[in-house]
């Protein structure tokens, strides 16, 4: 990457109509607020995307690009943007490699919109972020045009689409980035990558609800694959890439940020299952009711199988998958997730693999700044506390070719428990 990497100081001098990111005094602004940075990129180029969308059909423009765009503004913390910024100010990358870290970052955010307007589809899920869901939303305004038989299922049409939109105008920002040749190859195929990932994570999450298949090792694939390389490893690939970072930055960020990565769904599948909907946003339990095969739920039945604990094992079967599962069914899971240690060794796989994460991160050499901000971001992902020194950890991440990533999980226990 280091040969496509933009001179410091060789730059022509910009057109009066560039953005005001890649002036120097820019950045330290940048550097304060990511997230409403990237918020003013997504605010212009969504406003372009949506008049272009009304110009084309008023009905369209109305219907679906404008919810693509509330969607993606009214977003949560933007932390993939964070890590593509944080990861190119902490390879060295500055005032010439802004604008275009930033537009990488409003594509991630617009790419995570098409995935959680599938993932709201598929899940059955009507509330999202405390409000309805983009499929549930255009069901409650077509009510009385549509006949009721048909409603839910054009509701759930018109958010696929959605979601095709999204991940198109996320393609076009990715393909506008303006950088150097050798640069721009490398981000292209790191997104490329990257989109083929997400769908193979989340066809492992179906099929495991389709099937009722549990398993320890399909779980982490899945939670590497549909979570971990999208949210933290890719977009640290991607700042990486644009800053022209060397082999062994790119390979320590890479590797931190599978390890975090895969904290952070063991923390959401933790959420799931014991969060507050008043914190989530969305009806508690919501994995346990859909039959999804998280790491959480296969401990949980390993631990019951080893143990003898039939009782625990027979709730875990009777109510995964169950739709109309009661809040009392849910409380008995609950008391299952906590009564086969399966909540207190995921917290521990959390901690175990968040300190990993910080060892690899410590590995190689950069920029002050941006390894403090990056170490303070990867632990608000996965949930937990930095620790004042970095934690020593054994093991590597994998490979950065997706494949599963046990060896990051060390070793498992008799009970088949990765501990």
């Amino acid at each position: 990457m280091a040969d496509g990497r933009r001179s410091r100081g060789s730059r022509p001098q910009d057109p009066p109509d560039r953005p005001d990111a890649n002036r120097p005094d820019a950045v330290d602004a940048v550097d304060a607020d990511v997230p409403a940075a990237v918020g003013r990129v997504l605010d212009a180029l969504l406003a372009e995307r949506v008049e272009h969308a009304a110009a084309l059909d008023p009905v369209f423009g109305r219907d679906l690009a404008e919810r693509v765009a509330r969607c993606t503004l009214e977003g949560g913390k933007r932390m993939r943007p964070q890590f593509v910024w944080w990861a190119l100010r902490a390879c060295g990358g500055g005032a010439g490699e802004a604008e275009a870290a930033l537009r990488v970052g409003a594509a991630l955010e617009l790419i995570q919109t098409c995935a959680l307007v599938h993932d709201d589809v598929m899940d059955g899920s009507r509330l999202r972020r405390g409000r309805l869901a983009l499929h549930a939303d255009v069901t409650a305004q077509y009510a009385d045009a549509v006949p009721a038989d048909r409603s839910r299922g054009f509701g759930e049409a018109a958010a696929i689409l959605a979601g095709d939109l999204a991940l198109a105008w996320a393609d076009d920002t990715v393909a506008a980035v303006d950088a150097p040749p050798d640069t721009a190859r490398v981000v292209r195929d790191l997104w490329s990558t990257m989109r083929t990932e997400m769908v193979a994570g989340q066809y492992l999450d179906i099929q495991g609800q389709a099937t009722s298949s549990v398993s320890l090792a399909r779980a982490v694939r899945a939670a590497c694959l549909k979570s971990a390389l999208y949210s933290v490893e890719r977009p640290l690939a991607l700042g990486a890439a644009l800053a022209g970072a060397d082999a062994a930055q790119s390979a320590a960020l890479c590797s931190a940020g599978r390890c975090v990565g895969i904290a952070f769904q063991l923390r959401d599948d933790l959420a799931d299952a014991f969060g507050d909907p008043r914190r989530t946003g969305k009806p508690a339990g919501g994995d346990i009711r859909t039959g999804k095969p998280t790491y959480l739920v296969a401990v949980a039945q390993a631990r019951a199988e080893s143990t003898g604990d039939r009782r625990g094992a027979a709730v875990l079967r009777r109510a995964l998958g169950r739709a109309d599962l009661s809040e009392s069914g849910l409380a008995e899971v609950r008391d299952v997730l906590v009564s086969t240690g399966a909540r207190d060794l995921v917290e521990a796989k959390i901690d175990r693999l968040v300190a990993q994460g910080m060892r690899h991160l410590d590995s190689v050499v950069l920029e002050p700044q941006g390894r403090r901000r990056l170490r303070r971001l990867l632990h608000a992902s996965a949930g937990t506390a930095p620790a004042h020194t970095p934690t020593p950890a054994s093991g590597a991440c994998g490979a950065e070719d997706g494949g599963l990533p046990l060896s990051l999980l060390l070793s498992a226990g008799a009970d088949g428990v990765l501990r």
